[in-house]
């Protein structure tokens, strides 16, 4: 995997992590997000920086991590990816957790046009 590639798909995970975070807690702090993704608090301070130099996130006079607008595209169309996934493979009859975890490497790589495709027969066998 290339650097760019693998630097491109960790703002995913992080990005993707927040927003279910969001999602649960109303709030992100980056703690959660380091027990979320299973790293170092170091790790989270050093994507977190590179996420704001990108404009994907801001922090608030807390350090609470608020996501903006070009942050929650990308969190949500991951996000949206991973859980149609994973709901294909329980579908085809993958366990649960099985399925999260392919889910979860695949929504990083699988092209636009696959993804329309699954979505499409997904839908009309569902």
């Amino acid at each position: 995997m290339n650097p760019e590639h693998k630097s491109e798909k960790t703002a995913e995970d992080y990005l993707e992590a927040m927003l279910m975070l969001k999602h649960e807690k109303g709030y992100i702090r980056s703690i959660d997000v380091a027990q979320r993704l299973g790293v170092t608090k170091p790790s989270v301070t050093y994507t977190t920086k590179r996420l704001k130099e990108k404009g994907y996130i801001i922090m608030d006079k807390d350090n609470y991590i608020i996501i903006t607008e070009s942050g929650m595209e990308i969190a949500e169309k991951i996000l949206h990816r991973h859980e149609t996934l994973t709901n294909f493979f329980i579908s085809i009859g993958v366990s649960e957790e099985i399925a999260k975890k392919d889910a979860c490497k695949i929504e990083h790589d699988i092209s636009h046009e696959t993804f329309v495709a699954l979505c499409d027969y997904f839908a009309k066998y569902k």
